[in-house]
């Protein structure tokens, strides 16, 4: 089997390199880990080869196959019993790979190992499946000496999946993987129509087990659970806080906000907020609004997708590793209270549409077309003001396809056109780690385990059932890969209790109060842009006042998981994107706007009433007596509010950017 071949050639860092991380091993504090997430090293070029040497397959009698990973892909070309003129499935995208293990025969006089990767390809039909790859080393007389070949196969693989340096001479060892990265997942039971915690089961635990991520699953289960949760947490045991939802929930009680959005919350009503906000939050969809997805599934290179792709697109991303900084908006109420938006504030047609489509929740994310087609039956107009200081940076664009301008006078509302560019109860969690949690856990196969002995989705299958054959011995996980130095011994089952949650003593935090609404934040950082409300606003401030059909404050670039609202917009650009449609419209053109959306090119189609500002703090004033205002989805209460944007003062998971409209 040949040997390791050293890189040669690397591509030089781009000066305008996004700002990513990886799960790589790194301090525990999670202001240092924050300010450790400097840009990765130099990639290697993409058809540099890494690794090159000869497999057998599994079960023994399959054809022999010579592997090549680089640091894009890994190319598979059989050699024996004939090679292939135009191999078929001979090359995997890393971007297609969660994970892989090594893997050893139950038959004590099998010398073979055997490596094994977990691969997420996409069907005929576009939607991905899983499939796997298990290869035999046998290369040498010894298990041994084959096992140390498989894992040096698999430990490089893993370095590239999780962004961690391979030595460019050294000797490739399990030596060189940290600890298992450890994740706290938070699943809303009502997201997806109550199939959250399937898809969770089924998918996502998987996939992240495969990858060797260890984990704790918690399902929210009342008013402010989630909050609770992050506000009582030693976060230096954790690496990133996950929820699997939608980007909104609207229950009987306007106090019960999504995960997500609690969450960030939470860590920015704690005391030590400045450390706690740098806590890597991702988010896996499982809703019908998943807006913050798409702009994730986005930037990871990834085609527009909804549904079922859209979560096994997000978990891929995830598996990867990286945190990219957030921009959040700091958003003050009429009444006085604060919270701070991951996505958007909306007023007028946007909020009608999500809050009256509430009532269609069981038709999944079809319910925001028939509230729209609903709404344009019904369109209203409102008569408000709204004011902002105007961004004093052009905003950035990824490609000169997604450009805006801004507007070019106070006056020249509209920016020149673009080109086109019921409660399933599960009264337990789930967790692989022995630490103190504020609910009692009910423990799982430890991760790393390969997917093979995994019992969550009802038995996982044994290797042999999936690729032996009459006779073939069935293969068992390899300990030594499948448990990486430091890794937490896997927890015992432990019987549930019921009660209140419990605050860890290590957390040194004061008890949450169980009435806490999400709304109201006490810490965060100041808003050093917005004067009181109901006070006037500064000279350099804009003012526009009329009769709009709706108003937009957006962060990221989508409004929904196939609504690109503002394409130019990044997580980290530092500004709020305005967009609002004046009164005037006829119904046809605004769905002719909402419909443009779906691709970005709504800015291209010249409508007159549709203007555009990039901003860093807003305050809109309704003057009709009656409507609705929702923040991130949710509705809040109804009058003037104000809000300024924090740049990067977030962390959150999007795995490694990627090439968009590349996609493998």
């Amino acid at each position: 089997m040949n040997g390791h071949l050293e890189a040669e050639e690397q591509q030089d860092q781009r000066p305008d390199q996004e700002l990513t991380g990886s799960w790589g091993h790194g301090p525990r504090s999670t202001l240092v880990r924050a300010k450790a997430m400097a840009p990765p090293p130099p990639p290697l070029a993409a058809s540099t080869p890494l690794l090159h040497g000869e497999f057998g397959s599994y079960p023994a009698r399959g054809p022999r196959f010579a592997l090549t990973l680089t640091s894009q892909a890994l190319h598979i070309q059989r050699l024996r019993p004939k090679p292939e003129a135009r191999p078929r499935g001979g090359l995997v995208p890393l971007a297609e790979v969660s994970g892989c293990c090594t893997l050893r025969s139950r038959s004590p006089s099998d010398s073979a190992a055997y490596f094994c990767i977990y691969t997420y390809p996409r069907g005929r039909r576009g939607a991905r499946r899983r499939a796997t790859r298990t290869f035999r080393a046998d290369g040498a007389a010894t298990y041994e000496e084959n096992r140390a070949e498989a894992q040096r196969w698999a430990t490089a693989l893993t370095c590239l999946l999780r962004g961690l340096p391979l030595p460019g001479d050294g000797e490739i060892t399990p030596d060189l993987l940290p600890r298992p990265p450890r994740l706290l997942l938070l699943v809303n039971p009502f997201g997806g129509r109550g199939l959250a915690w399937q898809w969770c089961k089924n998918h996502v635990l998987p996939m992240i087990s495969e990858a060797g991520l260890s984990f704790n699953l918690i399902q929210t289960e009342r008013q402010n659970h989630a909050r609770e949760l992050v506000q009582g947490l030693s976060l230096s045991e954790w690496d990133g806080i996950v929820t699997v939802s939608g980007d909104g929930l609207l229950h009987e009680d306007p106090g019960f906000w999504s995960p997500t959005l609690q969450v960030l919350n939470g860590l920015l009503d704690r005391p030590d907020w400045e450390e706690a906000v740098k806590m890597p939050v991702g988010i896996l969809p499982c809703g019908s609004g998943n807006a913050l997805a798409g702009a994730v599934n986005q930037h990871g290179g990834f085609e527009p997708a909804l549904g079922l792709d859209l979560l096994l697109n997000c978990s891929l991303l995830l598996c990867r590793g990286g945190g990219h900084p957030l921009d959040l908006l700091s958003v003050t109420l009429a009444s006085g209270s604060r919270c701070f938006s991951f996505l958007s504030v909306a007023w007028g047609f946007v909020s009608d549409v999500d809050i009256q489509s509430e009532r269609f929740r069981a038709l999944g994310s079809a319910r925001f077309t028939l509230g729209t087609v609903l709404g344009l039956a019904t369109l209203h107009t409102y008569r408000g003001r709204l004011s902002y200081l105007p961004a004093t940076v052009e905003p950035a664009s990824p490609t000169p396809a997604h450009s805006l301008p801004r507007a070019k006078s106070e006056l020249t509302l509209t920016p020149d056109p673009a080109p086109p560019m019921a409660h399933s109860p599960l009264h337990r969690s789930v967790s692989d780690l022995p630490l103190p949690l504020p609910q009692p856990a009910l423990a799982s196969p430890g991760s790393p385990e390969p997917l093979p002995i995994l019992s969550l989705n009802g038995g996982g299958p044994e290797l042999a059932g999936d690729w032996g054959g009459a006779g073939d011995a069935p293969l068992s996980p390899d300990p030594l890969l499948s448990s990486p130095p430091g890794s937490p011994k896997a927890a015992l089952h432990s019987p549930v209790s019921e009660g209140a949650p419990v605050i860890p003593p290590s957390s040194g935090l004061p008890l949450p109060t169980p009435d806490a609404r999400v709304g109201a934040s006490t810490c965060g950082p100041p808003d050093h842009l917005l004067p009181p409300l109901g006070t006037p606003l500064p000279p350099d401030w804009v003012t526009l006042e009329g009769d709009f059909v709706l108003m937009l404050a957006i962060s990221p670039s989508h409004l929904g998981a196939d609504l690109v609202a503002a394409p130019h917009a990044r997580f980290d650009d530092g500004l709020v994107h305005l967009c609002w449609v004046r009164s005037g419209i006829s119904r046809a053109a605004l769905l002719r706007l909402f419909l443009a959306m779906e691709r970005g090119s709504h800015f291209s189609l010249g409508c007159p009433q549709l203007g555009y500002a990039a901003a860093r703090a807003f305050r809109l004033e309704p003057l009709t007596p009656r409507g609705v205002l929702t923040v991130d989805g949710e509705q809040v209460e109804y009058g003037p509010l104000q809000a300024q944007m924090h740049p990067g003062i977030g962390t959150l998971l999007t795995g490694p950017p990627g090439c968009p409209g590349r996609e493998p």
